[in-house]
């Protein structure tokens, strides 16, 4: 290093330096870090950019300098003093007027210069000079008042500092010696505050206060603070200490009785016996040889693993997970097709062709106990049985059985696992099942398999594709364990309440076995021998204390539990037996409980449902539809009414997207229809015969008769025109609840029809069916549900379509007798029935 005079100067020793001769203007040069008090001595490094020519000329002329800070803002985090750019309103102008006591050039171009604080000053008339800070100075001494206050400060501040020395490396034992060598008050408070780094505000303010006691309350303040923030760093630290030093303690302590247990001959530490016991059981288990590979590299990874080690507990639990699962444990498979019948029969009453396919299913497993045939679907409305179907061919087949529900679930992981990486991982609920059946051939019951959900952390449905697809899940590839598990020998059921709710590659990998809800008939004999004894064991009565006649039970089905499954009858028995029982021990009543049916209101409240009658008399433009509801069938008046205008069809009745396109397709069509010759369809147009205000018509052939005395030129209009002058609205009772499907469209056409030609319907007659544009109508659904409900509600006839008749056949005999029923395949059919036409008809 070179050390000619240009690369440093020696001053004169600080105590020598005569303080009253200052300079009038010196150059100020700009500090973002803590600022150097009077009596301090530091350094102050410049870049190569910053110590310019004209600075050096400065320093060596004047010999002083003075330090100012930069006022705070939030961007000086990111600068430093190289790359800091300021102008006059940038700093404050209270700083430290500074001797300079040495200058030294530094290898990387940079300049160190030694300081030396002499006063406190403000800066006036600053001006800029090419890169150059210069201003007036205006000297300060501090203020000082010699008293006891002046000396309890000091003392004050001097135990604070001892106390923070303790605990923070700063205040050394050579601060405490320069502190008590302080010449004035006013230095030892400089001296403190240069010690504890104060932030530029804090510091700038400490800086512009003259008067010593108002410095040094501020300061017990600052070391107040600090002490609080040492104590907390303390104790953070003593915590820290204490856990490695118990860790490594613990860790020595385990060494060492290894090492004794050695000597001594004794039996091997938890960690040995649970390695080997791992060991033993990974070879006996019976895993396939990918399984296996990773078993043993896991074991081995586990072996110099500490046991206090976080990845200790992981790759122990692993394992476990590895060893728990059943990779070669089967239930042995007894297949008797007649015990099967006993079972389904004892457990189920009706239902018989889910039955008849459940054992057909057994039958083929039997034959062939490698067969992977489809996944069962059983669909059908809540409380008809689904479930417990699941649990009767589990105990048909001798399986152990599992139901896990899927509704509400989001969450692929919830299927295939998480992985390992994450905190808190496990396998999927079809590994967990697997894990607790402690066998690899169970039957596991995947509930609710519609009311999936699907979110941003992925679609479970589609992670089901792999495990209800028989030419994949033999290799089933869970994310926590990472190794493929065979669940081609399980046998997996799903339920669903509505199938069009479940994803189209899922319902292709499932065979669907509809479930229909229960008749009236089939529900009384459901109450009568197996939830009435229920109920009676459950709240503690006997058949001595508790009856219910028939007539109350239907009456109690119709009115309160018209759902298609039992679970809402169940509740209202429960509810009879309990107030049985209220009577029994409450009241002393001693006598059999046997409710009458004017009582139901009083036990059960209020009827939840009323059941809808064919109306005697029907206007033209209503007609009795049929309909499916997920609590059975009803019958649907669907009405229309004309209104004065050009044209035009308005629908209300809170329709669906489906059944809004069945209108208006209605519509189109008998617009189309009434503008052809009525008499290719059988009839004759009506005559128009005005009659006078106040008498009553003659009856014409082919005309309706208005209820009205008084015929208008619209009632007589011809029916080609009606649509054409007329606004249609077609209306469906009941608007607060939803109607969607196309097995309205026949109904509404006719509703239209008669509406135009006057005509009313046959009021005992309903009918269901889709209509297409041409004519054509079309098989619909929930047929053995509408014949109940036409049934229930005393219709004589219904008009269905023509390939709906097989369907008939899942109507009981008993529920078809009395019904005529009408197939059609067009809808000239449909008028000529519905108008009271001869047509060839089908009775079953």
């Amino acid at each position: 290093m070179a050390n000619n005079e240009n690369d440093f100067q020696v001053q004169i020793k600080p105590s020598e330096v005569d303080i009253k001769g200052f300079p009038d203007r010196v150059v100020i040069i700009p500090i973002i870090n803590s600022p150097i008090f009077p009596g301090m001595i530091a350094p102050i490094i410049l870049g190569e950019d910053k110590f310019s020519p004209e600075l050096d000329e400065q320093l060596l002329k004047v010999g002083h300098v003075a330090l100012n800070l930069v006022k705070y803002r939030e961007d000086l985090k990111e600068q430093n003093e190289e790359d800091l750019e300021v102008g006059p309103g940038d700093i404050y102008k209270v700083g430290v007027l500074c001797k300079v006591v040495k200058k030294l050039k530094l290898p990387d171009g940079s300049v160190n210069i030694l300081v030396h604080g002499m006063k406190r000053y403000r800066a006036s008339e600053i001006v800029s000079e090419k890169t150059l800070l210069k201003s007036k100075v205006e000297v300060f001494d501090d203020i000082l008042e010699t008293d006891e206050e002046l000396d309890a400060y000091t003392r004050s501040v001097i135990n604070q500092v001892k106390k923070l020395s303790e605990i923070n490396p700063y205040f050394n034992e050579e601060m405490k010696l320069a502190m008590l060598n302080s010449p004035s008050p006013g230095a030892l408070a400089d001296l403190v505050a240069f010690a504890l780094s104060l932030d530029i505000p804090e510091a700038q303010d400490f800086l512009e206060t003259l008067v010593v006691k108002k410095r040094f309350a501020k300061l017990l303040v600052y070391l107040k603070r600090e002490k609080d923030v040492a104590d907390i760093q303390k104790k953070i630290s003593d915590e820290v200490n204490d856990k490695v030093n118990k860790y490594q303690r613990e860790y020595f302590l385990r060494e060492q009785l290894k090492v004794i247990r050695a000597e001594l001959g004794m039996d091997e530490d938890d960690k040995s016996r649970d390695i080997k016991r791992m060991k033993d059981i990974i070879e006996k288990v019976g895993m396939p040889p990918d399984a296996l590979k990773a078993a043993q590299e896991e074991l081995e990874r586990l072996e110099v693993i500490p046991d206090s080690s976080p990845e200790y507990n992981v790759a122990r639990t692993y394992l476990n997970w590895m060893i728990d699962l059943p990779w070669s444990k089967s239930t042995d498979i007894v297949i008797n097709i007649k015990l099967a019948k006993k079972i389904l029969a004892r457990d189920h009453y009706g239902l018989e062709k889910a039955k008849e396919r459940i054992l057909e299913f057994l039958a083929v497993r039997k034959l062939r106990p490698e067969y992977d045939g489809t996944i069962l679907c059983l669909a059908g409305p809540p409380g008809v049985g689904k479930t417990s179907l699941g649990k009767s061919i589990a105990k048909s087949l001798g399986r152990k059985f599992y139901r896990f529900s899927l509704g509400g679930m989001r969450d692929e992981a919830e299927i295939k696992g998480h992985r390992r990486t994450y905190v808190g991982a496990m396998p999927g609920k079809i590994i967990q099942a697997i894990k607790r059946v402690e066998v690899n051939n169970p039957v596991i019951m995947l509930d609710e398999i519609d009311k999936m959900g699907k979110s941003f952390q992925g679609d479970p449905a589609s992670a089901l594709l792999e495990v209800l697809d028989p030419e994949q899940n033999s290799a089933f590839l869970d994310n926590y364990l990472d190794v493929t598990f065979n669940l081609s020998k399980v046998l997996f059921i799903a339920t669903a309440n509505n199938i069009n709710d479940i994803p189209e590659p899922l319902l292709d990998r499932m065979e669907v076995i509809e479930l229909s809800g229960y008749t009236i008939e089939e529900k009384l004999n459901i109450a009568t021998k197996w939830v009435i004894p229920k109920q009676l064991e459950k709240h503690g009565l006997s058949k001595t204390e508790f009856h219910l006649t028939t007539e109350v039970l239907k009456k109690l089905v119709a009115d309160y539990a018209r759902e298609p499954g039992v679970r809402i009858m169940e509740q209202a028995i429960a509810k009879l037996c309990r107030r049985a029982a209220l009577e029994k021990v409450a009241i002393g009543k001693r006598k059999i409980f046997e409710p009458e049916i004017k009582e139901l209101e009083k036990y059960l409240g209020v009827a939840r449902y009323q059941v809808e009658k064919a109306e005697k008399i029907l206007h033209p433009g209503v007609v009795t539809g049929l309909a499916w509801t997920a609590f059975g069938g009803e019958i649907l008046f669907i009405e229309t009414l004309p209104l004065k205008g050009k044209g035009g069809f308005k629908l209300t009745g809170q329709l669906g997207e489906v059944m809004n396109e069945s209108a208006n397709l209605a519509y189109s069509y008998v617009k189309r229809l009434l503008q052809v010759d009525l008499d290719k369809v059988g009839f004759k147009k009506p005559v128009a015969k005005i009659v006078p205000s106040g008498k009553v018509p003659v009856a014409i052939p082919g005309q309706i008769t208005p209820a009205s005395t008084t015929m208008t030129s619209a009632e007589t209009m011809d029916p080609q025109d009606f649509l054409a002058t007329h606004e249609i609205h077609l209306h469906l009772p009941a608007g607060a609840t939803p109607k969607d499907g196309p097995s309205a469209g026949i109904t509404m056409a006719t509703a239209l029809y008669g509406l135009a030609t006057k005509r009313k319907v046959k009021a005992d007659l309903a009918m269901t069916g889709e209509l297409s544009l041409t004519g054509k109508v079309l098989p619909v659904g929930g047929i053995k549900e509408k014949v109940l409900a036409a049934k229930r509600a005393g219709i004589k006839e219904i008009i269905l379509p023509e390939q709906n008749l097989k369907d008939l056949k899942e109507v009981p005999p008993i529920h078809r007798r009395g019904l005529k029923f009408h197939p059609v395949s067009h809808f000239d059919q449909v008028l000529k029935i519905a108008f009271k036409m001869k047509l060839k008809t089908t009775t079953l």
